[in-house]
């Protein structure tokens, strides 16, 4: 087995896989043998733990502002969706080189609005297409009722089946069923193909991995970069990924936080601007992608929010979603699946499960600071999912690069847009 090149969070290597099987010499016995390849397999299992662990903690480097990248808005204390009090996030990263030369580049990412202490209050929620070629299960019902019940998913494209019955499962075993009885869930999983890098058609996503995300969900800083269901993704043909950043905002006097978390797979080199620079017009070279002229990933950002709104107002903040995007040079090729979904976690006592609730909204015409601050989050959260991740070959001998800081921070001051970091 190759090597495989992990980060963790103190800034060392670890190097899980770099393993070939044990030698078995003529003269070892059948219970020899026997112990060797049992010892054999359970290493080779704690290191690809290990790798999955510091994986997810990799991120502990550089994010997009510590290198001077300009934005505009007030972030939260975290930067984060999670500065949205109560929304938690989990990932489980896989990554191995298999014996028969396949790679593992994938992983599930979990979003749960009011966290695993509260399952059974729903949200308001919306979704939005901006352009359709991709999934996201569970917005039928989404749509019709206006609210989201459990938790965002994410993952690759071919595992979008596997998370979402072994959402179902895990809901079961948490606990009660619904208001009225029932045991029933019709989950939201999304997905972005990371078969460039990894063996999507070994179908390595396994229902105890989404299990572990979910398990893992926590508030606090969120891992990014090639972690959860962005360990395989590229995007603008760098190594990309999720990334994640948030907004204070006041409305009348109250203050409210605006989050956004991406998984991003999108976008040709050519047309990446960061910070309004044409980054990708100067780095031409190492591209993922040879001779491909068309654009055919996709993007999903989910944004949440405290600020009280009811779903058609989600719906108009989801939309926004996209202006972000456009920020950075894409222009949602035919090929991109760039869907996005919001939620609110205001108004829990309303969808608590009384005959009658009493709802509070912003008046629409207050809600500018929100679509601005929606733009502004979901820009960073992708340039932070750019900067966290890690260079990684991956299957059949592809390979994507970091967008190299040093590069970076040479065009931001070329074209004087670099923020000296305080």
């Amino acid at each position: 087995m190759d090597s495989v090149r992990v980060r963790p969070a103190s800034g060392g290597i670890i190097n899980a896989g770099s393993m070939s099987a044990p030698t078995i010499g003529a003269g070892c016995d059948a219970s020899e043998v026997f112990h060797l390849i049992t010892a054999f397999r359970a290493f080779r299992f704690i290191l690809t733990l290990s790798a999955a662990f510091a994986t997810s903690a990799s991120m502990a480097g550089p994010r997009a502002r510590d290198l001077g990248v300009p934005f505009e808005g007030t972030p939260g204390p975290l930067n984060s969706i999670t500065d949205v009090a109560g929304v938690t996030v989990g990932h489980t990263t896989l990554i191995e080189d298999l014996a028969n030369g396949h790679k593992v580049r994938t992983g599930v990412t979990a979003i749960l609005p009011r966290g695993r202490a509260d399952l059974r209050t729903p949200a308001f929620g919306a979704w939005f297409s901006l352009n359709g070629n991709g999934e996201m299960t569970g917005t039928t019902w989404l749509e019709e009722s206006g609210l989201l019940d459990g938790p965002v998913m994410l993952t690759n494209t071919h595992s979008v089946g596997i998370v979402r019955d072994a959402v179902i499962a895990w809901r079961i075993r948490q606990g009660r069923p619904d208001k009225y009885g029932y045991w029933w869930s019709l989950p939201v999983v999304a997905e972005t193909w990371d078969g460039h890098l990894n063996d999507i058609n070994g179908f390595h996503v396994k229902a105890g991995h989404s299990d572990s995300a979910l398990n893992a969900a926590a508030p606090g800083p969120v891992a990014e970069g090639n972690v959860g269901g962005g360990t395989g993704m590229i995007c603008h043909e760098f190594k990309c990924g999720i990334g994640t950043s948030s907004r204070q905002v006041s409305i009348v006097g109250r203050a409210f936080t605006v989050g956004a978390l991406v998984q991003a797979n999108y976008g040709l080199r050519e047309t990446l601007r960061i910070a309004g620079v044409p980054i990708g017009a100067h780095l031409r070279e190492h591209r993922a992608y040879q001779d491909q002229v068309r654009e055919s990933g996709s993007i999903i950002i989910v944004v949440a929010t405290d600020a009280p709104l009811l779903p058609h107002q989600l719906k108009r903040l989801a939309r926004r979603a996209g202006m972000g995007l456009a920020r950075m040079g894409s222009y949602a090729g035919d090929g991109s699946g760039d869907i996005f979904i919001a939620f609110s976690t205001a108004n829990a006592g309303a969808l608590s499960g009384g005959t009658i609730g009493n709802a509070e909204f912003i008046e629409n015409g207050r809600m500018d600071p929100l679509f601005e601050a929606t733009v502004q989050a979901a820009e960073e959260s992708i340039v932070n999912a750019l900067v966290a991740a890690r260079d990684m070959e991956g299957e059949g001998g592809h390979y994507a690069i970091a967008l190299p800081h040093d590069k970076l921070v040479e065009l931001l001051k070329t074209y004087g847009r670099l923020n000296t970091p305080k």
